[in-house]
C-alpha cells in the first residue's frame, strides 16, 4: 500500500499546527510593539498582520526557504532514501510544533528560525552523521542570531536618541516633528518597496535592471511618504496647548508612523519566518509528488505558503496575547515614538538580511531593538528579570529542538520503517 498521500496529509496538519504556534509566538512578538504602544486598535493591528504577512510571504520569501531546504544538511545523500527524508521532515515539524506552542503557552518569545535550524541539525546528525551538516552555513546563520539583535538594538538606540534630541527636547516639538516626519515616512516606504521591487517582481517574471529598480523604489517611497503626510494632516491640531499636551500631539503623529512601520515589520516577518516555516512541508511535497530521481524542492505550489500564512494569522488571533504582553509592555514601557524607533530598526535589519538569503530571527531582532530603546532611557527602564527569561529561552531553543527532533524521528522511523 502506498502511504505517500498519508505522509503528505500528516505533514500538512503538522505544518498548520506549527505555524499556528509561530503566529501565537513569532507574529505576536512582531505586533507587540504596535499594540503595546497603543498606536493602533486591536482590530487595526490584526488587519495589518493579515495583509502584510501574506504579502511578505508571497513576494519575498523564496531565498530563505531555499536556504533551509538546501543549506543545513546535504540532503542529496538521501536522494535514494525518500522515506527517511520524509520521516525526518515529519520529525522536524513535530518537534517545532511542540516547542513553539509550549513557548507560546509560557508567554516566552522564541524564534522559529532557531527551532528549525536546531531541528535540521538534529535530524542530519542522527541520520547522516555530523559530517553531513553544512557547518559553515549553520555558523553563518548562528552568527546572525547574535549580530541581528545587536545591530537592530544599536540602530534603535541611535534612532530613538536622535528623535529625542531633534524633537522632544526642543521648545516647539510640534514644529520639529513636522520637519522630520517626512524623512521617517520615506525610510518606511524604502523598506516596504525595497524587497518588493528587488525580489517580489521576479514572481511575476518582471526583471528590471538596477536603475529601473532604483527608480521604482524611489517612486514608491515618495508615494508612501505623501500618503502618510495626508493621514497625519487629518489629525486635529490645537495651537494653544500646554507643553505636556504638545508631547501627546507629537505621539499621535508617531502613532501614524508606527502603524506604517508595523506594515513593514509584518511584511518582513512574512518574507522571512513564514517562508522558512513551510520548508519541511515543501520537501515532503516534492518527494511525494515526484520521483526521488527528479527531486526538486524548489518546485512547490502556492498553497503551501498560503497554508503557512493562514496558520500564522490564526495563531496570532487565538493565542497571541501572552507574548504580546511580554514584549509590548513587560520589557520596557513603550510609547508610539519608542515603538516606532524599535520596529523600524528591526524591520530594516530583517529586510536587509532576507534580501541576502540569511534567515535571521524576527523575534530576536525586534527584542534587541526594544532593548536598544530601553537603554536609551537608562538601564532602570528595563525589566531585567523578563530579559533574563527571554535570553534563557533563546539559548535553550536550539538544543531542545534538536533533541525533540531526534526523539520524534526515532519514533516515526520505528513506526513507519
Amino acid at each position: 500500500m502506498d502511504y505517500s498521500i498519508i505522509y503528505l496529509l500528516t505533514a500538512v496538519v503538522l505544518c498548520f499546527l506549527m505555524t499556528w504556534g509561530v503566529g501565537a509566538n513569532d507574529l505576536a512578538n512582531v505586533m507587540s510593539t504596535t499594540m503595546g504602544s497603543k498606536a493602533v486598535t486591536v482590530r487595526q493591528a490584526m488587519l495589518i498582520a493579515i495583509i502584510f504577512e501574506f504579502a511578505g510571504a508571497f513576494l519575498g520569501g523564496t531565498g530563505v526557504t531555499e536556504t533551509m531546504r538546501d543549506g543545513i544538511i546535504n540532503s542529496s545523500q538521501l536522494s535514494g532514501q525518500p522515506l527517511i527524508l520524509i520521516e525526518g521532515m515529519l520529525g522536524v515539524l513535530l518537534a517545532c510544533t511542540i516547542w513553539m506552542n509550549l513557548a507560546s503557552y509560557l508567554g516566552v518569545p522564541v524564534s522559529i528560525t532557531n527551532a528549525l535550524v536546531g531541528s535540521m541539525v538534529g535530524f542530519g546528525t542522527v541520520v547522516l552523521g555530523p559530517h553531513a551538516i553544512h557547518w559553515n552555513q549553520v555558523s553563518r546563520i548562528a552568527i546572525s542570531w547574535v549580530t541581528s539583535p545587536m545591530i537592530s538594538g544599536i540602530t534603535a538606540y541611535i534612532l530613538f536618541t536622535s528623535i529625542q534630541q531633534t524633537i522632544f527636547v526642543k521648545s516647539n516639538p510640534l514644529t520639529k516633528a513636522k520637519l522630520y516626519i517626512p524623512i521617517y515616512l520615506f525610510l518606511i516606504g524604502s523598506i516596504l518597496s525595497f524587497i518588493t521591487v528587488f525580489k517580489g517582481l521576479n514572481h511575476f517574471n518582471i526583471h528590471l535592471n538596477f536603475k529601473q529598480n532604483l527608480a521604482v523604489t524611489l517612486a514608491t517611497s515618495i508615494i508612501i511618504t505623501f500618503v502618510g503626510m495626508i493621514i497625519i494632516k487629518r489629525i486635529p491640531e490645537h495651537h494653544r496647548i500646554r507643553r505636556r499636551e504638545r508631547f501627546i500631539q507629537v505621539e499621535k503623529y508617531f502613532a501614524v508612523l508606527m502603524a506604517m512601520t508595523a506594515c513593514a515589520m509584518a511584511f518582513a516577518h512574512g518574507s522571512n519566518d513564514v517562508a522558512l516555516a513551510v520548508g519541511p512541508l515543501s520537501i515532503i511535497y516534492s518527494l511525494v509528488m515526484s520521483s526521488p530521481q527528479v527531486f526538486d524542492a524548489n518546485n512547490y505550489p502556492a498553497w503551501i505558503i498560503l497554508l503557512g500564512c493562514v496558520g500564522v494569522v490564526t495563531g496570532l488571533l487565538m493565542y497571541g496575547r501572552k507574548v504580546i504582553e511580554t514584549v509590548g509592555s513587560a520589557i520596557t514601557a513603550l510609547t508610539p515614538s519608542r515603538a516606532f524607533a524599535a520596529t523600524l530598526s528591526a524591520a530594516t535589519t530583517v529586510v536587509v538580511a532576507t534580501s541576502t538569503g540569511i534567515p535571521v530571527s524576527a523575534t530576536q531582532t525586534l527584542v534587541g531593538a526594544v532593548l536598544g530603546v530601553g537603554l536609551a532611557r537608562g538601564i532602570g527602564a528595563l525589566n531585567l528579570i523578563v530579559i533574563r527569561n527571554i535570553f534563557m529561552s533563546w539559548i535553550l531553543t536550539l538544543p531542545a529542538a534538536s533533541i525533540l527532533t531526534i526523539l520524534a524521528y526515532k519514533l516515526l522511523h520505528a513506526f513507519l520503517g
